[in-house]
């Protein structure tokens, strides 16, 4: 069955409230995007998320571990068992369990810096699910938007990141299937791979696009979409 329903949600640590410290309320206006673009995905069969990750097609269960004691929050875990996930799914997975979507079966797939027919080809192998899939796209657009950024200011960071939020908005399959890596890589658009994946997954479907954040408050674009 196609996929019923998608959400796009960028994966900053930043996001957990116990890692935000005096930022929290500054970002509460995207911990909200996100938890009421995972919330459409509750009525799904199976949800599925997808992050980047050092190997393309991982699959981890809904009880692998994951922990941000590395980013400073040692009491915030997801999961029972040991600490595999990458960050990406990390954050997913504690987005999904403070969301409507908690309680649905879910597994998480790790995608890697791939050429973009294999971001696509993963895409349409987990459409072809016999389960009405709800899929949760782990991305974070360019950490090069300001002076302030992770990494210093790309004239072509911010018009990279407008054309994917249009592309979101619009659900235009073609040009985020289009993306370039090589610019994506510069620009350090950890979403480039898993927003492909989203383009394969949803050639099937017809479903309708709605941008609900677009905003770099980090000096890191970060969008929320849902697909409905």
């Amino acid at each position: 069955m196609p996929v019923v329903a998608a959400a796009v949600c960028p994966h900053p640590p930043v996001i957990v409230p116990e890692l935000a410290f005096g930022a929290a309320p500054e970002l509460d206006s995207l911990r909200a995007a996100c938890l009421a673009a995972i919330d459409v995905l509750a009525e799904a069969d199976a949800l599925v998320i997808v992050g980047s990750g050092p190997v393309t097609g991982r699959r981890y269960d809904a009880s692998a571990g994951g922990s941000f004691a590395a980013y400073g929050a040692p009491q915030v875990r997801v999961g029972d068992g040991e600490a595999v996930l990458p960050l990406s799914l990390l954050v997913g997975a504690w987005l999904v369990g403070q969301s409507k979507a908690a309680g649905v079966r879910r597994t998480s797939i790790s995608v890697a810096d791939d050429s973009p027919e294999v971001c696509l080809a993963l895409g349409r192998e987990i459409a072809e699910s016999n389960d009405r899939i709800g899929l949760l796209v782990m991305g974070d657009g360019s950490a090069r938007r300001s002076d302030h950024a992770p990494v210093h200011l790309h004239p072509r960071a911010e018009i990279f990141d407008a054309t994917v939020a249009k592309a979101l908005r619009s659900v235009d399959l073609d040009v985020l299937a289009a993306l370039d890596t090589d610019l994506a890589t510069v620009l350090q658009a950890a979403g480039r791979a898993p927003w492909q994946v989203l383009a394969g997954a949803l050639t099937q479907t017809a479903l309708t696009g709605n941008l609900t954040y677009d905003a770099a408050p980090y000096g890191v674009g970060y969008f929320v979409a849902s697909f409905t």
